[in-house]
């Protein structure tokens, strides 16, 4: 695993062992991560990368918050509550050297509590596959989301439901499915 582009382009991540299995690790693999960035730079949505708050949910290794910042964004916050995960997150945001960009934010995605500061302009969703926890989590995190925020939520099935947000675009790529979408403010 490493980072696919920007300025910390082929950063060897480090590597997830055994992995978290009661958390479900599952991190995104390489070409997904590439194909997600290509879309959301090449997409047609300018660079919404370059200067934003971006909110990593379900965050495992930090790799998509950390591509955001390799590829211009100016913070990332990285929910997550595996301590596996949390270990290598924190591995990895040094690796990076990304520690004064960066917050970890020890909580339930699905209870996440107040807003720990201003909204989040890009925010990835990469839940445990087949247990609607990313919807669940759309629902409980929306008060974070700066108005009409992008969204990009993995799963390995279409989203159950997406009130509130607008489909901008949707890609599977092996048994995952990206679906990109837009807060509606």
């Amino acid at each position: 695993m490493r980072i696919i582009g920007g300025s910390a382009r082929g950063l060897h991540l480090s590597p997830v062992g055994a992995g978290d299995a009661p958390a479900h690790l599952r991190p995104t693999s390489d070409r997904v991560r590439e194909s997600i960035f290509n879309l959301l730079i090449n997409g047609g949505y300018g660079n919404p990368l370059r200067g934003a708050r971006v909110l990593d949910v379900f965050a495992g290794t930090g790799a998509l918050g950390l591509e955001a910042l390799s590829r211009g964004s100016d913070h990332a916050s990285f929910i997550e509550n595996g301590a596996t995960s949390t270990a290598i997150l924190k591995r990895n945001i040094a690796l990076m050297r990304a520690e004064t960009r960066c917050e970890i934010l020890k909580r339930d995605a699905l209870k996440p509590g107040l807003l720990p500061g201003e909204r989040f302009d890009v925010v990835f969703l990469d839940p445990p596959y087949g247990k609607s926890m990313g919807e669940a989590a759309l629902v409980a995190l929306r008060h974070w989301f700066a108005p009409e925020a992008l969204v990009i939520l993995e799963e390995n099935t279409q989203p159950a439901s997406t009130e509130g947000f607008g489909l901008l675009d949707q890609r599977k790529y092996g048994d995952t499915l990206v679906t990109i979408l837009r807060a509606i403010a």
